[in-house]
């Protein structure tokens, strides 16, 4: 049976969250803050609607999305403006994981074949009105498209009898005990609009609701039972918490059996404060929620390496990772992990641009503005390919660290992170 998502919708119109597609009352002037929102109230997902009208309006609105994306814990499904493939294109490049063609206007329908192959069914969705369209295109969107957004719940029954694709219904408005005679419907992947947006924070118990009727939701499904772990003297477990990005490690707790549950119901690390006596949602009060991507037990079963996205610093101190005071250190040649590399040598870069330094050729560069530095990173393009002719791989080597540093200076210039570069790698 298809897995049932409760996904919230942020409809943009002038650079800021509206009532929904008809309704332009704005609801928040702020539409990432509101993404964030979602996220921490246990969305599965996001839907994201463009309204823009003009190029520049789209752009901005791509800015946001991009944002949105960058901050979201959960994937983000992005729509609205289809005009053409590269539209698209800049959907996903944003960081949407999906893109919505609008099988309203017939542009899209047009497009759909070259953007399925260009980039995957999977990353293709349409929406719809009239359910009268799939049957008039059912061949195409059965070979091109992964899943729909129905606009009008009134027709799940026609939708359903049509095609076995799952799709989204997007509800304004209907009783919440309702969602689960929606949920009962097969090919239904998840609920979607203003009735998810205006009940965000019924999600957690909507969710209890479904399990307790045999629904299938979006949740961890934990491979060992709390009593398969070996506790401490005080019944409970270590966990070791660790960015899943960076590796670096954020502090340690402990665990009950109610936290461990709760983690894995909310997918937010949950823990027992042994100096309070309480249950503990890190980040209830500060914002610094810890979402979790893996939990890990160890050999002996006996501590839990959870490895999160940490928001903000996990420290009381305000200091990103709880272990800093040194106790005593032994010179030694720190491994050269590639991101740490990149990222300490484009610290020093941007800190030049800060702080000028006298005879710095970094300072050079920017004094010099942008052209010289394109220039230069021609340059050094070009090096590399005479390099490559070298039999010697070692020359290769030398221009390349030369290129990137270039690269990085342009960066720098740009204001661009080595972290939105990686991100719109991992997204390719």
């Amino acid at each position: 049976m298809i897995i049932k998502k409760f996904v919230p919708c942020i409809y943009l119109y002038h650079e800021h969250a509206v009532r929904n597609l008809t309704d332009t009352t704005i609801v928040d002037t702020d539409p990432v803050r509101l993404a964030d929102y979602y996220c921490e109230h246990n969305a599965d997902e996001l839907i994201v609607f463009d309204m823009s009208e003009g190029d520049a309006e789209h752009d901005a609105a791509l800015d946001i999305i991009k944002e949105i994306c960058t901050r979201a814990e959960v994937d983000v499904i992005g729509a609205g403006n289809v005009k053409r493939m590269e539209d698209i294109k800049k959907l996903l490049y944003a960081g949407c994981k999906k893109a919505v063609l609008d099988y309203e206007k017939e542009s899209n329908i047009e497009i759909t074949e070259e953007v399925s192959l260009k980039f995957g069914k999977d990353k293709i969705l349409i929406s719809y009105n009239d359910p009268s369209v799939l049957e008039l295109h059912k061949e195409k969107i059965e070979k091109y498209i992964s899943a729909m957004i129905l606009m009008n719940p009134h027709q799940i029954r026609e939708t359903q009898a049509i095609l076995s694709l799952p799709f989204f219904v997007q509800i304004n408005q209907v009783a919440l005990n309702k969602l689960l005679e929606i949920f009962a419907y097969e090919n239904v992947c998840g609920v979607t609009g203003n009735t998810i947006n205006d009940n965000v924070k019924e999600i957690v118990a909507l969710k209890d609701l479904c399990r307790e009727n045999d629904i299938p939701i979006e949740s961890f499904q934990a491979a060992y039972k709390w009593e398969d772990f070996k506790k401490n003297s005080d019944g409970m477990v270590p966990v070791i918490v660790q960015d899943y990005r960076t590796q670096e490690v954020l502090m340690m707790a402990y665990m009950n059996e109610e936290a461990y549950e709760q983690t894995l119901k909310l997918g937010k690390m949950t823990y027992y404060s042994r100096s309070r006596q309480e249950l503990w949602l890190k980040g209830l009060t500060s914002g610094h929620y810890q979402y979790v991507k893996e939990l890990v037990a160890d050999c002996d079963m006996d501590t839990i390496l959870a490895k999160v996205s940490q928001v903000g610093a996990a420290c009381h101190t305000g200091s990103r990772s709880c272990f800093f005071n040194e106790i005593t250190k032994k010179d030694y040649e720190e491994s050269n992990n590639p991101l740490q590399v990149f990222e300490e040598v484009f610290d020093v870069i941007k800190d030049r641009k800060v702080h000028p330094k006298e005879g710095s050729y970094t300072n050079y560069l920017f004094d010099k503005g942008i052209d010289k530095i394109l220039k230069k990173l021609g340059e050094e393009a070009t090096e590399i390919v005479i390099a490559a002719k070298n039999p010697n791989p070692n020359e290769v080597k030398y221009e390349i660290s030369d290129f990137l540093y270039h690269m990085m200076v342009l960066m720098a210039e740009k204001d661009v992170t080595w972290e939105e570069i990686t991100t719109e790698l991992a997204n390719r």
